[in-house]
């Protein structure tokens, strides 16, 4: 079956759809770095480095010696609303990126869709009180698809890390609707959970300004998650280490497991930007968290460099151990630089890791979708759509 990913980023809902047997003919992304890491690691994909708002007209846009179906378009559009003239409400999502994700829909008609956003969108409402998740269903029942949501956690399906995202997923009206079988069910409970020591304990163990670009592994896998990370990789890749300086190592020290800077003495809080001699008197619970070994990591967001501290070594997480925690395989690497100033406009290693969407996750459903399809005869017809509480094993803490 054949996918476009709109707002793929380094692409990881494609790898994990390609993962289940998809093959991903087209995607679009508009940033240099995450465009860069996204070629490397899917050659065969045709790629549209442009603004998605600065296409008109999808036709032609495939490769020429395309002549299949699109089956499916997948991808997370930003629903932040922007005004463009007139009294337009600036919060309305109609404003949004999201118009641009139904205009390459409306052009295809494929089988089915996947979005991709968080949470917040469940309670998001416009300025106007409309809620935004109303308008997104009612907008693409337009188009002629039925749709139903859920909120998925990316731990309940092999991924190393409590990540709640909810994935909107619609089928083209002809075709049979059953919302109960359209999501995975979970894998993984607390009992099997991915942990992060099963997840990066087998990567070299560099410290605060160590690594090289390409290093060998110091040791064998231990499980069979490493294993799988570690298939058709000799060398690891993106593994260097952030340089700290002495106090901000000597912080990270007295940091204990789920602990952050919000737990440390005031001689190892931290200082005043710009005049080091003074206290900031600012303490972000959510900086410097180290992570429990035995448990799943929490959300490795875009920020995750000065979020997390290794669960043993003091310092922050590599790139290569945040993709291990968003189930990215060793072979997957990112391009760009490692991190970023404020006032640089492309997405680092690290913002495009925490960006993504976790392959392992995006498999699970893709894996559905392949099954649904390949019994579509046998699918028993529902019209009503509503959210579909997924009745997981465990939820995090």
């Amino acid at each position: 079956m054949n996918l476009i990913d709109l707002f793929c980023g380094c692409g990881g809902m494609s790898y994990g759809f390609e993962l289940a047997g998809f093959q991903s003919i087209l995607a679009c992304e508009h940033d240099l770095w995450a465009g860069d890491t996204f070629t490397r690691n899917h050659s065969s994909t045709t790629l549209l480095r442009q603004d998605i708002q600065t296409i008109e007209d999808w036709g032609g846009l495939l490769p020429k010696n395309f002549t299949g179906e699109i089956h499916g378009i997948v991808g997370g559009p930003p629903c932040q609303g922007f005004s463009l003239s007139g009294n337009r409400d600036p919060n309305d999502p109609r404003n949004s990126l999201f118009m641009d994700f139904l205009k390459c829909v409306a052009h295809f008609k494929p089988r089915f869709l996947v979005m991709e956003n968080v949470v917040g969108i469940l309670s998001a409402k416009t300025s106007k009180k409309i809620k935004v998740l109303d308008i997104i269903l009612n907008e693409l029942r337009n188009l002629g698809y039925r749709c139903t949501f859920s909120s998925l956690n990316a731990a309940h399906f092999g991924v190393p890390q409590f990540r709640e995202r909810v994935f909107i997923i619609g089928i083209r009206s002809d075709l049979p609707f059953n919302k109960t079988l359209v999501y995975p069910k979970p894998t993984h409970s607390s009992q099997s959970f991915i942990s992060v020591d099963m997840a990066i304990s087998d990567l070299p163990h560099v410290q605060s300004g160590q690594g090289v670009e390409s290093q060998n592994y110091n040791c064998e896998p231990k499980n069979e998650y490493q294993k799988w990370a570690r298939n058709c990789s000799s060398e690891v890749y993106n593994h260097i280490a952030m340089r700290h300086t002495p106090r901000l190592i000597e912080r990270f020290k007295v940091i204990g497991h789920g602990q952050s800077v919000a737990d440390v003495s005031v001689e190892h809080s931290a200082l005043k930007r710009g005049n080091p001699s003074v206290k900031s008197g600012k303490v972000f619970s959510q900086n410097n968290m180290r992570v429990y070994p035995d448990r799943p990591s929490p959300t490795v967001a875009a920020s995750f460099q000065s979020n997390f501290i290794h669960p043993h070594l003091n310092r922050n997480f590599t790139a290569r151990e945040g993709a291990r925690l968003q189930s990215f395989p060793d072979h997957y690497i990112f391009s760009g630089k490692r991190t970023t100033m404020s006032w640089e406009k492309h997405l680092s290693q690290y913002q495009q890791i925490g960006n993504a969407v976790p392959p392992l996750l995006a498999r699970a459903i893709a894996a559905n979708l392949m099954l649904y399809f390949n019994n579509i005869k046998n699918i028993e017809d529902s019209n009503h759509e509503e959210f579909v509480q997924m009745q997981l094993l465990d939820t995090a803490a």
